[in-house]
């Protein structure tokens, strides 16, 4: 009989609670061995790449949600024929803390099911956020993301070449005049 072994992830920092509940419910299932990490599910997850290192034949891979794991159905059964290959099973405190027993049909059949309808939710409050920056930019409330210091070095010289001041300069662009004097110098 293998062990049981916990994946918590969140995307942010700022997700610390959602990442501690994750792993208070990870050890309230039996986990012996919990992986965690804040991080994207698109960026490089190096502790889902420790835990299915660590897992061996027989062991079982236990999350709190299926979009803890992956972000689409494709991208989790990606992971799913990983953990087959090593004959590691998975389960999903969310679905009731049952084994989804990942080499039958049936639960190819559920966690697929599960799997679409956190695609789904995923891409709905996507599409939410969407018409929440398009309502906020028609109403002149949104501001957009900061500019790149790249958008910055561009806005420098070309107020520089318009026969600006660096102290202007700075001003408009919101940076020190130092920072202005070396993006002129650089350039």
């Amino acid at each position: 009989m293998g062990i049981l072994v916990g994946y918590a992830r969140t995307s942010t920092t700022e997700q610390e609670a959602g990442l501690e509940a994750q792993q208070r419910d990870l050890q309230a299932a039996g986990c012996e061995r919990i992986f965690a990490e804040q991080v994207s599910s698109i960026g490089n997850r190096q502790e889902l790449a420790r835990a299915v290192e660590f897992l061996r034949d027989g062991d079982t891979l236990v999350i709190a949600k299926i979009d803890r794991l992956a972000r689409s159905t494709i991208n989790l059964w990606e992971i799913v024929r990983d953990l087959d290959t090593k004959g590691v099973g998975l389960r999903v405190l969310n679905l009731g803390g049952e084994v989804v027993d990942t080499r039958s049909a049936t639960g190819r059949l559920i966690l697929t099911i599960f799997s679409g309808f956190a695609q789904f939710e995923r891409e709905m409050m996507l599409e939410r956020q969407r018409e929440g920056i398009a309502k906020a930019k028609a109403e002149g409330k949104y501001a957009g993301r900061k500019p790149t210091a790249r958008a910055k070095s561009a806005e420098v010289l070309a107020l520089h070449v318009a026969g600006r001041s660096p102290t202007e300069i700075a001003k408009v662009v919101g940076i020190g005049r130092g920072s202005v004097y070396r993006i002129i110098q650089g350039a």
